[in-house]
C-alpha cells in the first residue's frame, strides 16, 4: 500500500490555474479504485441513432472487428511520471477500466424496435458493421420509456409507461434497473441518456434546490418542473448507478440532484455530448484567446435530418440546445478579462431540420475576427464541417460510460468536472458562482490528471 505523492493542498494551485472546482478532498491511495470485476450493465435511455451506433460499434470492437476511433479510453496514451521516469501508457494500463467483453447492454425507448431494427432504420452504420453482431442486437429489446409528449412534441411512440405521478414513474424505472441487473447478473450499472433534447425549463429554486422539495414535487406530479429525464436520473441515483446526461436537459444540473448523488455516493456527468460544431468552438476560441485576437461575431448554423433534427425543429426544444451552445464562447473569451477584444461579440446559433441529410450533419461557422489596429482591419474564418453526428457521439458514450463506472469504483461522487472534456455544457456548481471550463485543452489536462491520480501517479502541469 502506498500513497500518492500529491495531496489536495498541492493540487489546489493547479485547479485555480485551470479555473476548476475542487474534485478531490482527501489524500488518495492508488488501491482505493476497486477492480472492474463482474459484468457492467449499460442502460441507454433512447435506442435511436446515437445509442445503436455506440452499441453496434462496441460489440464489433470487442470482437476485434472495428476501430474505436475517437475513444480516448481505447486509443489515447497519457504520460505518467516526469524526467527519466516518464512513460506513456494507455488509459486502461493506468486505471482498471471495465472490459467491453463485460458489457451487458439494455435500453428504454418509446418505440418497440430492437437494437438491430433501430440500427438498420437509423442508416448510420453500413450493414457490414451491423450484420456481424445482429444476434446480440436483436436481443436488446427496449423497456417501456418514461415519456411525456409535452417535453418532446415532435415524437409519438407506443412503448410508453403509464403512471399516475412522476413518483410512480421513478418507482417503475427503479424496478427496471433492479430487474435488469438481476436478470443479467450485473455487478454494477451505469445509466446514460442518449434520447432527445427536452423542451427548455428554467431552474426553479422552490423545486430544484433541495432534495426534499424535488421529491415532494415528484409525489405531487408537478409536470411543469419535473421532466421525464429527471425521473430517470433520480431512479439511477436511488439504485446507486452513475448517471450521464448526454443532452442539454436541465435534469441533473440542479442542486437537489447533486445533494442526492452526494448522499448516495454516486457520480454524475453532463451535459450534452460534444460532437460537431461545439467541438470546433472549444478548439478555435482558445486559439483566439491565446493569440490575443479579437472577435466581433460568430455565426453558426447546422442542417441535419435525423430524429434529433426533427425534435430540435420545435422552438421549445431548440431553446434548450441553444443555451448549451451559446455558453461556450463566453467563458473562454472573457469580456471582463479582455474587454478590448471580447466586449461586443455577436453570437448566433441556428439548427435547421433537413430530412435528406439524415444523420450526416453539416455545420457552417463564420467568425469575424480582428487583431493589429483593431476592427478596422477585420478578417474572417469560415468553416464547413461535414460531420456524422452519431459517429462522433458513439465514442463519447463509450468513454463516458467507462469513466462514470471508474469514478464510482474510485469512490468519487457528485459532479465529475474531469469529464467535461466530453460535454458541450459541463456541469458546475453555479450556485457557488463557479464557472465551467470550456477550453478543450484545459479540459484534457483535467482529464489526464484525474486518470493519473486514480492510477497512483502524480498530477502535474507539464505539457505533453
Amino acid at each position: 500500500m502506498f500513497f500518492m505523492s500529491v495531496i489536495w493542498e498541492g493540487l489546489e494551485n493547479f485547479s485555480l490555474i485551470l479555473g476548476v472546482q475542487k474534485q478531490i478532498t482527501l489524500i488518495m491511495e492508488a488501491n482505493l479504485v476497486k477492480p472492474a470485476t463482474g459484468k457492467l450493465g449499460v442502460l441507454c435511455v433512447g435506442l435511436g441513432a446515437v445509442s445503436t451506433t455506440f452499441i453496434a460499434g462496441s460489440l464489433m470492437c470487442r470482437k476485434g472487428m472495428g476501430l474505436p476511433g475517437g475513444s480516448i479510453t481505447q486509443m489515447a496514451k497519457i504520460r505518467v511520471g516526469r524526467g527519466d521516469k516518464k512513460t506513456y501508457k494507455r488509459v486502461g494500463e493506468i486505471v482498471p477500466l471495465a472490459d467491453l467483453k463485460d458489457f451487458e447492454i439494455g435500453a428504454w425507448d418509446i418505440f418497440t424496435d430492437n437494437a438491430y431494427q433501430s440500427a438498420m432504420h437509423a442508416e448510420v452504420l453500413k450493414p457490414c458493421h451491423i450484420e456481424p453482431v445482429r444476434d446480440e442486437l436483436e436481443r436488446i429489446v427496449p423497456m417501456k420509456a418514461a415519456f411525456d409528449p409535452e417535453y418532446v412534441s415532435r415524437l409519438h411512440g407506443e412503448n410508453i409507461k403509464q403512471a399516475g405521478t412522476r413518483w410512480e414513474l421513478v418507482e417503475q424505472l427503479r424496478d427496471d434497473i433492479r430487474t435488469f441487473k438481476k436478470a443479467h447478473g450485473c455487478e454494477r450499472i451505469v445509466v446514460i441518456w442518449a434520447a432527445s433534447t427536452e423542451k427548455y425549463i428554467p431552474y426553479n429554486e422552490q423545486v430544484h434546490k433541495n432534495l426534499s422539495d424535488l421529491e415532494e414535487a415528484m409525489r405531487a406530479d408537478d409536470r411543469a418542473n419535473i421532466s421525464p429525464s429527471m425521473c430517470y436520473a433520480y431512479a439511477a441515483i436511488a439504485e446507486g448507478a452513475p448517471f450521464v446526461m448526454g443532452a442539454p436537459n436541465l435534469c441533473i444540473d440542479i442542486p437537489a440532484m447533486w445533494e442526492f448523488a452526494e448522499k448516495q455516493n454516486v457520480p454524475l456527468a453532463g451535459k450534452d455530448f460534444k460532437t460537431g460544431q461545439t467541438l470546433m468552438k472549444t478548439v478555435l476560441a482558445p486559439m483566439l484567446h491565446t493569440r490575443c485576437l479579437g472577435l466581433s461575431g460568430w455565426f453558426s448554423t447546422n442542417i441535419l435530418g435525423n430524429r434529433d433534427g426533427e425534435v430540435l425543429d420545435a422552438p421549445e426544444n431548440f431553446k434548450t440546445k441553444e443555451v448549451s451552445k451559446l455558453s461556450v464562447i463566453d467563458t473562454i473569451l472573457d469580456k471582463n478579462e479582455q474587454p478590448e477584444l471580447y466586449s461586443d461579440i455577436y453570437h448566433k446559433v441556428r439548427i435547421n431540420y433537413y430530412p435528406p441529410r439524415g444523420d450526416n450533419k453539416e455545420g457552417w461557422d463564420n467568425l469575424d475576427i480582428f487583431g493589429w489596429m483593431g476592427p478596422d482591419y477585420g478578417m474572417q474564418i469560415k468553416i464547413d464541417f461535414l460531420c456524422r453526428d452519431s459517429i462522433l457521439a458513439a465514442p463519447l458514450m463509450l468513454d463516458l460510460v467507462l469513466c462514470a463506472d471508474l469514478a464510482a469504483r474510485a469512490g468519487w461522487k457528485g459532479i465529475q468536472t474531469w469529464m467535461s472534456f466530453y460535454l458541450k455544457s459541463p456541469m458546475h456548481d453555479y450556485v457557488k458562482g463557479i464557472e465551467p471550463v470550456h477550453d478543450l485543452f484545459q479540459q484534457f489536462a483535467m482529464f489526464k490528471n484525474a486518470i493519473r491520480m486514480m492510477g497512483g501517479y502524480e498530477a502535474d502541469q507539464e505539457l505533453d
